[in-house]
């Protein structure tokens, strides 16, 4: 009889899976300027005459319960959730009046009712979706660039973007910033609050100047540099090309170098080992590996041994994209070992959107299980997408966040070890090609 009845705490934990699934499409309405449209509603299964005789006591704490938690739907939780009630005449026990139906209307109460984790994270994500509208639905697009720009509105002076002219106005404008709050809905939740403001912050300062042609060095916006820009590049970039319809920032690109060891002698350009070269002149090489390492650590790249038709490059973090510039990396079999840390599946999980066959080796639970002892905890754990982790990839990572922030550095990973796990990497992708 009890298994019947839907209990308040089953009733929550499906009200928090609708947040779950549904919080990025009611964000994206608010983004779009519009009022989220929904509504939960769950039949309770009220005992019958039977089972409620034979349980008794079971049946009479779970009508109590579910009067408790419509007293609190009409106290401390926002208005919405409503329970109805009907009359059973049992000729055993007389009248009993009995919850049937639970509704909860708007996104406001289903995400309280959900829990605190749901209500928080909600609120969060409906503020700053409110605050993206607010910015930029009716903003101006700049026109020019170069010296005496104006600096991001936190820093205490104007940005000046009424001047510029509207590209994508009115609903298409609303309908661009929806899709890209609800592309990036998981970093604005996890941004914390300062990190939001310089989001918007640079945003709106790219949008004024959309070819300035300046660095990120240059930009006169408090709290930022390369690598703010590196980690954070593509939520900017889904805001920006919402604002402005552009895919191009208009900054100075770095023509940096990646650095590249080749592990068979038979793929050497000009008979050099070891080289750090633009992107690309690294595309322009005429060779062909077949399996490609990336690390993020570099004592790591310089500690390989040869290998036959393998090529290793340093990583450098979120600067991995550049590597899908490079047919013979994008045509490899790519092993990627990063740090066992969020910053490390963030990055995997990076390479992923432009290179197409990657496997992590080395961040797995063995690995963490072996050393975690060696493991320090994140200061600044790692935000945004990792939609591209394979499942065992993605249960290690919510392992790593449930662990308070767990870092597992790759120079901690004794070389012996490491350099076993590599080597048996290549030959499982090698035998499958």
């Amino acid at each position: 009889m009890a298994a019947s009845m839907v209990s308040v705490a089953e009733a929550r934990s499906r009200a928090a899976r609708i947040v779950e699934r549904a919080q990025r499409d009611w964000a994206a309405a608010l983004a779009r300027g519009e009022t989220p449209d929904a509504s939960f509603e769950l039949v309770l299964r009220p005992p019958t005459e039977r089972e409620a005789l034979a349980r008794l006591s079971a049946a009479v704490a779970w009508v109590g319960e579910w009067r408790a938690a419509e007293a609190r739907g009409g106290s401390d939780e926002p208005a919405g959730l409503r329970v109805t009630w009907a009359e059973r005449r049992w000729p055993s026990v007389g009248a009993q009046v009995v919850p049937e139906r639970l509704v909860v209307q708007g996104p406001d109460a289903i995400a309280a009712f959900g829990g605190v984790t749901q209500r928080r994270d909600w609120r969060r994500l409906a503020d700053r979706a409110a605050a993206v509208h607010a910015r930029f639905v009716g903003v101006g697009v700049g026109v020019g660039g170069g010296a005496g720009m104006g600096v991001g509105a936190r820093a205490g002076m104007g940005v000046g973007m009424g001047d510029g002219v509207g590209v994508g106005d009115g609903l298409g404008r609303s309908a661009a910033l929806g899709a890209a709050v609800r592309s990036e809905w998981r970093a604005l939740i996890d941004y914390r609050d300062h990190e939001f403001a310089t989001l918007l912050d640079v945003v709106e300062w790219l949008v004024a100047h959309p070819s300035s042609g300046w660095r990120v060095r240059q930009l006169p916006i408090r709290g930022i540099d390369t690598k703010w820009l590196e980690r954070h590049r593509r939520t900017v970039e889904s805001f920006y090309g919402a604002v402005t319809g552009g895919t191009s920032l208009g900054l100075a690109e770095s023509q940096s170098t990646v650095r590249v060891r080749f592990l068979d002698e038979a793929v050497r350009p000009g008979g050099i080992e070891d080289l750090a070269a633009p992107v690309a002149e690294l595309a322009r090489l005429p060779i062909a590996p077949q399996v490609v390492f990336v690390f993020e650590n570099l004592e790591t790249v310089l500690a390989m041994p040869p290998m036959p038709s393998a090529v290793v490059v340093h990583g450098s973090g979120y600067a991995v994209t550049r590597l899908g510039e490079v047919p013979w990396v994008r045509e490899a079999n790519v092993i990627y070992w990063g740090d066992l840390d969020s910053d490390g599946f963030r990055v995997l999980h990076t390479i992923r959107t432009v290179v197409p066959n990657v496997t992590s080796v080395l961040m797995d639970e063995a690995t963490l299980d072996r050393f975690g002892d060696l493991a320090v905890v994140e200061t600044r754990p790692a935000t945004g997408s990792v939609d591209l982790l394979t499942d065992t990839e993605r249960h290690v990572f919510d392992r790593l966040r449930a662990g308070g922030g767990v870092r597992l550095e790759q120079e901690r990973v004794p070389w012996a070890y490491a350099h076993d796990e590599l080597i048996r990497a290549a030959e499982v992708v090698l035998a499958v090609a």
